[in-house]
């Protein structure tokens, strides 16, 4: 029998999961949601994608969407209410090359500074420096408006902010102590938003 929902799996803390539950959440489709234990995860989770890793959207119809953003647009293009996908051809090109900035280089340094203990040898410091030229790029479109494409949050915004979160929890102190003030209000209200709240709450890990 089909299952009458898509079957979502996904770890709460994963930035990458946190803008899948995003776009679903905004998109108002539902899931059957199966959060995982990385470091026990489930065969299930191993036989709908070989990566093993989150998040995994199964549809109805048997398909698997085991990359993040694609769970996004997926969603977003079947129920966009707030329009966070720009009508414009360019525009949206110019969406995806800054997400695609985030999910590059700032992301590596992003890794490498916030577990540098993972990879030996690895100084923090550089990679925190590293990472930080795309935070001020962020910063300087946020100085001009309230979003990063605009006066309205879109996917960028949705896709990105997930990552600066995790980029400032490494330290805090220091992350809110740089001159960057448009990105830490952004981030802030990103955080305080009853959208992000509704995709945080805890759910029991799944059993089989």
């Amino acid at each position: 029998m089909t299952n009458p929902l898509p079957i979502l799996y996904s770890f709460r803390r994963c930035p990458y999961a946190m803008r899948a539950r995003l776009a679903l959440a905004v998109s108002e489709q539902a899931t059957e949601h199966r959060e995982v234990d990385l470091r026990d995860r489930p065969a299930e989770l191993y036989a709908a994608s070989a990566k093993g890793t989150v998040p995994v959207l199964i549809l109805p119809d048997g398909r698997v969407i085991d990359e993040s953003l694609e769970i996004m647009l997926w969603t977003l293009e079947r129920n966009d209410p707030l329009e966070w996908l720009p009508s414009s051809p360019d525009r949206r090109a110019e969406m995806m090359a800054l997400i695609g900035e985030n999910d590059g280089d700032f992301k590596r340094n992003l890794d490498l500074y916030k577990y540098a203990s993972r990879t030996p040898g690895t100084d923090p410091l550089e990679h925190r420096d590293l990472a930080t030229g795309f935070l001020m790029k962020l910063d300087g479109r946020l100085g001009d408006s309230s979003f990063l494409f605009g006066r309205t949050v879109s996917l960028a915004d949705m896709a990105i902010a997930p990552f600066v979160r995790q980029f400032a929890s490494a330290d805090r102190e220091w992350f809110d102590g740089e001159s960057w003030t448009a990105l830490r209000r952004w981030l802030e209200e990103f955080i305080a938003s009853p959208l992000f709240a509704s995709i945080m709450h805890k759910h029991p890990l799944w059993q089989a």
